[in-house]
């Protein structure tokens, strides 16, 4: 996700490989970086941290125990720092690297291709010139929404977060399902995948609600009622419900 934010801020013109720092503890990955981004790269976080306006945190959340001591007193007054680190707490943030700037986004994987949506919030102490640079980062993932309490972002986790998994898992099934009752893996794959890409843009077209082109496509006593019904005899809908759930209950977890 670190990789897509570069990338989008640097095709957008939002800033310039000359004013870029990353830091990464792989020198593969810093050569990568650097040959493929003509940025400026080093494996000490405290070196990229000292330079720019703003500081994005993308790292594993099992990293950031011992990132947060090297950042702790590097950090100057009025850097925006920008974290995208599942289930890391502000609080938690905020006393580790001893900062108070900070934005907390939960971006997701479609920002790699421009089609995300992050939910994000910020300290009070965060500006509103911080926060329209915020928001004009997270607008090159696609699109973002702003929440003035924290609690939303783990919610959100659980949602838009995970959500893409939800979707590919049932795009899974689906295709098995296809090449069990007779289909080809290509054609099995590529008509579960236009059906989806279609159904979304019809959805966000037409202004009505999934409720209600759910009724307008199934028929009674037709195929997909036949379908359906199956679904729900499975309690489809309360599995979606209990998963989004444990989802949301590990975010939380994750944030103590």
């Amino acid at each position: 996700m670190g990789e897509a934010i570069l990338a989008a801020v640097l095709n957008r013109g939002l800033s310039t490989p000359q004013t870029i720092w990353v830091s990464d503890v792989k020198d593969e990955r810093r050569q990568y970086l650097q040959q493929t981004y003509q940025v400026s790269v080093t494996e000490s976080n405290r070196e990229a941290a000292v330079t720019g306006d703003i500081i994005i945190l993308a790292i594993k959340p099992q990293n950031l125990p011992e990132v947060m001591p090297e950042l702790n007193g590097r950090i100057k007054p009025g850097q925006l720092v920008l974290s995208i680190i599942a289930g890391a707490r502000i609080d938690t943030l905020c006393k580790g690297i001893g900062h108070r700037q900070i934005v907390r986004a939960m971006p997701n994987t479609p920002a790699q291709i421009g089609e995300g949506i992050s939910v994000w919030t910020a300290t009070t102490e965060v500006n509103e010139t911080q926060k329209e640079q915020a928001r004009a980062i997270l607008s090159t993932l696609g699109r973002e929404i702003f929440v003035d309490d924290e609690g939303y972002l783990d919610m959100a986790t659980a949602v838009s977060g995970s959500g893409p998994a939800y979707f590919f898992l049932f795009m899974e099934c689906l295709v098995e399902a296809a090449i069990r009752i007779g289909f080809s893996q290509d054609t099995a794959q590529e008509l579960v995948l236009q059906t989806m890409l279609g159904s979304g843009q019809l959805l966000k077209k037409s202004g009505k609600s999934p409720a209600e082109l759910r009724r307008l496509v199934t028929s009674p006593g037709g195929t997909t009622a036949a379908a359906l019904q199956q679904l729900e005899s499975g309690h489809f809908s309360e599995l979606v419900s209990q998963a989004v759930a444990a989802a949301y209950r590990r975010a939380k977890e994750l944030g103590r």
